[in-house]
């Protein structure tokens, strides 16, 4: 009996959400991991974004750095302005085009712990992970 009531109480448990402790979408340095369902392995050096509590977003694609502006709200609605850039030739400028692209169609986040996801219209577009402090 005592185990019966042992595996109905950790079934319950929300333990590993609690774990978890949710990243702020700002102030926090964003990596891509995945985009239109494709895993990425890039290097730390391109495709992040950082978003600073005055409303701007800042961060790199492929090798073009890249600047903007965002308004969100508290059903984190996510609305990016039009975004400017460096203007080099990267290696994968079809990667870094895609990813300019995935941007301006943007229209939510959630956050699951340390990953921001992008949402246009429902559909999942990208998937971030937080960069600890000093990495």
């Amino acid at each position: 009996m005592l185990a019966a009531v042992a595996v109905i109480a950790t079934s319950c448990c929300n333990c590993a959400s609690r774990s978890r402790e949710v990243k702020p979408l700002t102030g926090t340095e964003w990596h891509l991991v995945q985009i239109m369902g494709r895993d990425v392995d890039k290097s730390a050096d391109s495709y992040n974004l950082l978003f600073s509590t005055d409303g701007r977003v800042s961060g790199v694609g492929d090798c073009n750095r890249l600047m903007g502006s965002y308004k969100t709200d508290d059903k984190r609605a996510l609305e990016l302005g039009a975004m400017a850039s460096t203007r080099m030739m990267c290696p994968d400028q079809q990667a870094e085009d895609e990813f300019m692209q995935m941007l301006s169609r943007v229209t939510h986040y959630e956050m699951d712990g340390d990953m921001m996801l992008l949402l246009a219209n429902g559909e999942l577009v990208a998937m971030f992970k937080a960069v600890p402090a000093g990495e």
